[in-house]
């Protein structure tokens, strides 16, 4: 199945693949915090083979604060990277995830990790070999272990794979952090790491196979959506005023949809209206959104829906500001934020010179 795995062994003897030698451990980030930033992150730990790899895609994505490389599984002794990728422990590659879940939830981290492993591979990740690069999800709680054991279920139910899930979800019990030469890896050596994750076939793979998500096809949308997520999108209804995620939003980037991921509205058109909910006065594109008659609530309003995943996002009023005079009055809940800074990595790079 792994077409390339003799081009991968000779990269890894060229470059090393993941592996070289390093100095001393990275000291606990949480050290550097304030106790207010303390208090609001929480933690999550994954094993996604390489992890100069799932350091990077995690990264990338707002309300992050840190990506600690290091390794996952048993109380062991002498714990190096040499002993490590050798497979003389117990030991898997992993990173230990610092987030604030008020701007990302477990669920979006989940999602992140199954877009950037391969999920069927039980020897290993791409070029790296071994039970020691096997893929995992260490919970916490009991909380996070549902949230695991569910989004694992979303993906098989999907059948986007032929071969079975093979990424374990196990009992976190210790993480050390790896030497200093392994951490932003990919920041200090941008070179030697595009050279291999390219040569090592998880772009290619990433590439081909999250061209459609799985979690979309899913006919259980409950399963993926947070329960106000689901009822607004879903079942028409309408959060509360000025208690929910993007009403005073005032940050550059465009708002896609929950559901779908289509881009619907940018933060150069939105505006304060001083009624407790994200307003604009157009969408990006008029051809992403649809208008529909509402008679709810014995009155006539023009609800808006999302094109592709059919969402409903709010309602259109004849009260707005110039040049158009709309207010497209829209639930934060229908929508997802992408700062302008990950735009281009998102896959929303065609809509950057919105903002030149």
């Amino acid at each position: 199945m792994k077409k390339y795995f003799l081009f991968l062994f000779a990269l890894i003897m060229v470059t090393g693949g993941c592996r070289f030698s390093a100095g001393p451990s990275n000291p606990d980030i949480q050290s550097e915090l304030s106790q207010e930033q303390k208090e609001k992150l929480e933690t999550a730990y994954f094993s996604g083979g390489c992890f100069w790899c799932s350091e990077s895609d995690f990264e990338k994505h707002s309300g992050i604060f840190e990506v600690i490389s290091g390794y996952i599984g048993e109380t062991e002794k002498n714990v190096t990277y040499e002993r490590v990728s050798a497979g003389k422990t117990k030991l898997k590659e992993g990173v230990k995830v610092l987030y604030n879940p008020e701007e990302i939830t477990y669920d979006d981290l989940l999602e992140i990790f199954w877009k950037h492993i391969d999920p069927t591979d039980n020897g290993g990740q791409f070029a790296d070999r071994g039970l020691q690069y096997r893929t995992a999800i260490f919970y916490q709680t009991q909380e996070q272990k549902n949230r695991a054991e569910q989004s694992r279920k979303i993906l098989e139910e999907s059948e986007k794979f032929d071969e079975p899930i093979a990424t374990s979800i196990l009992p976190f019990s210790t993480f050390y952090p790896a030497e200093n030469y392994h951490q932003d890896y990919y920041k200090k050596n941008p070179q030697e790491y595009e050279r291999y994750r390219e040569g090592s076939g998880r772009n290619e793979f990433i590439q081909n196979s999250w061209k459609t998500d799985p979690f979309q096809s899913s006919s259980d949308l409950r399963k993926r959506l947070t329960p106000l997520q689901y009822q607004v999108t879903q079942k028409n209804a309408t959060e509360q005023p000025f208690q929910n995620e993007y009403w005073d939003n005032t940050r550059e980037g465009i708002y896609v949809d929950i559901v779908s991921g289509e881009p619907l509205f940018s933060s150069k058109d939105k505006f304060k209206s001083g009624t407790g909910w994200p307003s604009f006065t157009k969408p990006i594109d008029t051809k992403s959104v649809t208008q529909v008659q509402d008679k709810n609530l014995g009155m006539t309003r023009t609800e808006v829906r999302s094109v592709n995943g059919d969402s409903h996002l709010g309602h259109i009023f004849s009260d707005g500001p110039e040049p158009t005079g709309q207010r497209y009055c829209i639930n934060s809940a229908s929508l997802r934020f992408i700062p302008v800074s990950q735009m281009e990595t998102e896959g929303y790079g065609e809509f950057l010179p919105l903002f030149e």
